[in-house]
């Protein structure tokens, strides 16, 4: 592999933990590295999965004094997140590189859209509460969002925080918190699913999960700090490039 190549897989994982810690979207960095790196586009997706979970675990720990407080209320939502993550993760594997070369350019403008979309979709939080189970509408929301993140994740995270945002209680901090567990079990039921299935490219993925764990610590610093238009800006441009980037290619 070429330096300048590696190089720019390095920086993208970083990169994509960071924004991910802040408000998710770090899937279009990856994906988009990998995909101008010449992967597949199934390839690289699954292996963005794998690149991205350093990332998940790092700031979630890095949250750890808000999970503390709520996380056994949370488990129901991890287990209906599990399986929403293993039924994307099968879907993906059910279809040719083609097909979902076909699909990809209308996902991200998709992704693209609700991420733009993000702070509008959120009502304002309830400082002072727990983030706790939710309503059975709160439940199906959260289904819907880790069978979407098993099978392409891009926008993952806003889609959460969105949803999260309207069923649950908590004031940002805590909801992002609870975001970030959440998306460690959907990204680790689709991982293995990807790795039974073999589509992973794991010298790429070894050179990006140091810089996705790096950045996903690095973003919850950042996350007090740094704008977040200015972090959202940034990867709206990054998802719609792609998106004409496939169109182009397609």
């Amino acid at each position: 592999m070429p330096i300048l190549d590696a190089v720019l897989l390095f920086l993208a994982g970083f990169l994509s933990g960071a924004v991910n810690a802040v408000a998710g979207g770090g899937t279009f960095i990856t994906f988009g590295a990998m995909t101008l790196a010449g992967l597949p586009p199934i390839v690289a997706n699954a292996t963005s999965s794998v690149t991205q979970f350093p990332g998940y675990i790092t700031s979630t720990l890095a949250y750890w004094h808000d999970i503390k407080h709520f996380w056994r209320g949370a488990l129901l939502l991890s287990l209906i997140s599990a399986l929403g993550a293993l039924s994307g993760a099968l879907i993906l594997l059910g279809l040719d590189n083609p097909s979902f070369r076909a699909l990809v350019p209308w996902l991200l403008l998709a992704a693209t859209a609700l991420f733009a979309a993000g702070p509008w979709l959120k009502p304002a939080p309830k400082p002072g509460h727990e983030a706790a189970v939710g309503s059975l509408v709160g439940s199906l929301a959260q289904f819907a969002t880790a069978v979407y993140g098993g099978f392409f994740g891009a926008g993952m995270g806003v889609m959460m925080l969105a949803t999260l945002g309207l069923t649950q209680s908590g004031d940002y901090h805590r909801l992002n918190a609870l975001k970030n567990m959440l998306a460690v079990v959907i990204a680790a039921v689709a991982i293995l699913v990807f790795v039974s299935g073999g589509v992973i490219a794991w010298l790429q993925a070894i050179i990006m999960i140091p810089g996705g764990a790096l950045g996903g610590y690095a973003g919850v610093w950042s996350a007090r700090r740094v704008p977040q238009n200015a972090v959202r800006g940034f990867v709206i441009a990054v998802g719609l490039f792609l998106a004409f980037y496939y169109f182009d290619k397609g």
